[in-house]
């Protein structure tokens, strides 16, 4: 019994592939934990970046992208994501350039949040 349990549970990171790929149909899609960056638990998956690219973006402001992306994974973000980093492209803009600042360093924000220090 408990194979077949571990077997139907679902990672946040396979949620967000699942929703982000149904809703945008990405040309390129990217998930990443960055949760390990971070001052959580090993095994957290608290702390995400996106890259996302997808011809849904065009004609879409910058800040309009990423409130798009927000809403689909709104339900995440009120639950077991604490942050997410969204770079949201259209595929013009990602032949151009298919690069990805990597995220800065944690600055211990999560040692000051209850839910982390239990």
């Amino acid at each position: 019994k408990m194979r077949r349990w571990l077997s139907t549970m679902t990672t946040v990171k396979a949620t967000i592939e699942k929703k982000l790929m149904e809703s945008f149909k990405p040309a390129h899609l990217e998930v990443i934990n960055e949760s390990y960056m971070h001052n959580v638990p090993k095994g957290s998956e608290t702390h995400f970046k996106v890259v996302v690219v997808s011809d849904k973006f065009n004609e879409v402001k910058h800040i309009d992208r990423h409130r798009l992306v927000n809403k689909i994974l709104s339900k995440e973000l009120e639950g077991p994501v604490h942050a997410l980093s969204v770079k949201a492209k259209t595929p013009a803009q990602w032949s151009k350039s298919q690069k990805v600042d990597p995220s800065p360093s944690c600055r211990g924000g999560s040692k000051h949040d209850p839910h982390f220090n239990k």
